[in-house]
C-alpha cells in the first residue's frame, strides 16, 4: 500500500519509506491511499478470535507484502503482549484501560509496532538512525522504553520543563545509553515545532538519517486501531447496541485511529473528542473555525496541544466536509476545577481512580449521554500514578506506586536543557 502526502499528494510512499521518513514534504502528513473494509466475518466472529489474530487482520493490509506475515504476526503480538481490559464504571458507562503497558500509558502500543517495524526495515542499514520526538507526556517514556538499547537507531526526546509529571519526566530522562532527553524552556507545541523545522531542514537530513516517533508517523498511529477492535470484541460480549466512545484527546492521534477503524466497518454510534482548555477541535465543531491557540498549561498535560497535528487526517477521512465531521464526532471542553471534581465523585460513588486525562473523558461522555441517550466507554490513557498530585488533591488519597516503577523512580535523570531556538537542537543533534 502506498501513502500520500496530505499536503502534497503527488509525494507517494511505501509503508517502509513512510515509516522511516516520518513526514513529507512541507511537514506534511501521510495517509492511506486505500482505506479496506473489514469484512463482514471478520466483524461478526470478532468474539471467537484471538486478540493477536486480530491485531494482525487489522494491520496486515497496511504493512502489505512489505513484512512477511510470519514477522508482522510475531510484531503485533509483542506490541499487545499485555491486557487491554473493558471494565464497567456506571450502568452506562465503561472504560477501555489502556496502563497495562511497560510505561503505563496507551502509547506503549504505538511505540512498540513502530520500533519492531523500523528494526525490521533497518536491520541492514549502515548509517545510525536518530528517532525524533515531541512529547507532551507519555510519548516519550513509551518510545524511550520501545527503543531502549535498540543496536544503530539514536532517540532524542524533546519535552516541555516542568510541565510532565514526575513519573512521566524519569520515564523518559532515567533510561541513557541511547535515549537523550531534551528539557525544552517553552510549551509542548514549541519541542513539536522544533521537531517538524528538523525533518524539514535539508542540510539537516542529507547527515542523519531522522524518523519520528510521534503519532505523526504512521506507523505509531495505524496501530491504535487495534484497541478499538479489542475493545468492542469484549463490548459485543454484554451489550447490542453500537458504542459511543469518547477519547481524551490532544494531538488527535488516538481519536483519529479510532475514527479510521470506523470508516473501515468498526460499528460505532458515535465519537466524542474530550479536550481540556486547549480546546481547538470543540470550537471548530462550534463555529466552522479550524484556529490554532496559544497553549495553556492544565493538569492533564498530555492534552495541552494549542495544534493538534493529527486532526487533518480526521478531516481527509471525512472528505473535508464540516457536516459529515460534526455527525460523527462531538467535542467537549472540561477544565482543571472540573476535573478534579470528576475524579473525587467518581472514586467517592463508584470506587474507580481516574486520572485526569480519563476524567476529562468519563465527564464528556456522561454529559453526552445524559443529552442522547446510549451507552458508551472513555478511554483511560494512563495510570493514575503518573499524576499523583492531581490524583491526591481530588481523593485524599496516595497513589500507591506499582513495583515496576519503584525502582525507576530512584533513577538519576540525565536531560540537557535547551531553548525553543532550532540552532540549539540542530547543533545537538550534529554533535550527538
Amino acid at each position: 500500500m502506498n501513502f500520500y502526502n496530505l499536503k502534497h499528494k503527488e509525494e507517494q510512499l511505501s509503508f517502509k519509506e513512510a515509516t522511516i521518513k516520518g513526514q513529507g514534504k512541507d511537514k506534511g502528513l501521510f495517509f492511506p491511499e486505500d482505506i479496506s473494509k473489514f469484512s463482514p466475518e471478520f466483524l461478526k466472529n470478532l468474539p471467537n478470535l484471538s486478540d493477536e489474530e486480530i491485531a494482525y487482520q487489522v494491520m496486515k493490509d497496511f504493512a502489505g507484502d512489505e513484512i512477511p506475515e510470519a514477522e508482522l504476526r510475531k510484531i503485533v503480538a509483542e506490541t499487545i503482549a499485555f491486557d487491554i481490559p473493558l471494565k464497567k464504571v456506571t450502568e452506562n458507562i465503561s472504560v477501555l484501560e489502556l496502563f497495562h503497558g511497560p510505561t503505563l500509558a496507551f502509547k506503549d502500543v504505538g511505540a512498540r509496532f513502530m520500533s519492531r517495524c523500523l528494526g525490521y526495515f533497518l536491520k541492514n542499514e549502515t548509517r545510525k538512525v536518530t528517532v525524533l520526538v515531541a512529547t507532551s507526556g507519555d510519548t516519550g517514556g513509551a518510545v524511550a522504553n520501545g527503543f531502549y538499547d535498540v543496536e544503530g537507531i539514536e532517540v532524542v526526546i524533546l519535552y516541555p520543563k516542568n510541565r510532565v509529571s514526575p513519573v512521566q519526566e524519569k520515564q523518559l530522562t532515567a533510561l541513557g545509553k541511547n535515549i537523550h532527553a531534551l528539557e525544552v524552556n517553552g510549551s509542548f507545541d514549541d519541542c513539536q515545532a522544533l521537531v517538524k523545522q528538523a525533518f524539514s531542514d535539508d542540510s539537516l537530513t542529507e547527515k542523519l538519517l531522522l524518523t519520528s516517533a510521534n503519532s505523526i508517523n504512521v506507523s505509531r498511529w495505524l496501530p491504535q486501531q487495534i484497541y478499538y477492535v479489542l475493545a468492542l470484541k469484549q463490548w459485543l460480549k454484554n451489550n447490542s447496541e453500537s458504542p459511543v466512545i469518547c477519547v481524551p484527546s490532544g494531538n488527535f492521534g488516538n481519536i483519529c485511529a479510532g475514527i479510521l477503524a470506523h470508516h473501515r466497518g468498526l460499528p460505532v454510534k458515535h465519537f466524542i473528542a474530550a479536550c481540556n482548555v486547549n480546546d481547538v477541535v470543540p470550537e471548530y465543531l462550534r463555529t466552522e473555525i479550524l484556529k490554532p491557540k496559544e497553549t495553556v498549561a492544565t493538569i492533564s498535560n498530555a492534552m495541552d496541544v494549542g495544534d493538534p497535528s493529527n486532526f487533518v487526517r480526521i478531516l481527509e477521512l471525512f472528505d473535508k466536509e464540516f457536516n459529515q465531521v460534526k455527525n460523527k464526532l462531538s467535542g467537549y471542553t472540561i477544565d482543571d476545577e472540573e476535573t478534579l471534581k470528576t475524579i473525587k465523585r467518581v472514586e467517592k460513588d463508584y470506587g474507580y481512580v481516574l486520572d485526569p486525562h480519563g476524567a476529562v473523558a468519563f465527564v464528556a461522555l456522561e454529559k453526552y449521554l445524559a443529552e442522547n441517550g446510549g451507552k458508551g466507554f472513555f478511554l483511560e490513557t494512563a495510570h493514575p500514578v503518573k499524576f499523583p498530585d492531581s490524583v491526591e488533591k481530588a481523593t485524599g488519597k496516595s497513589v500507591e506506586i506499582p513495583k515496576s516503577l519503584e525502582e525507576l523512580m530512584k533513577q538519576e535523570k540525565f536531560t540537557t536543557e535547551i531553548n525553543p531556538q532550532y540552532e540549539e537542537l540542530k547543533e545537538f543533534l550534529l554533535k550527538k
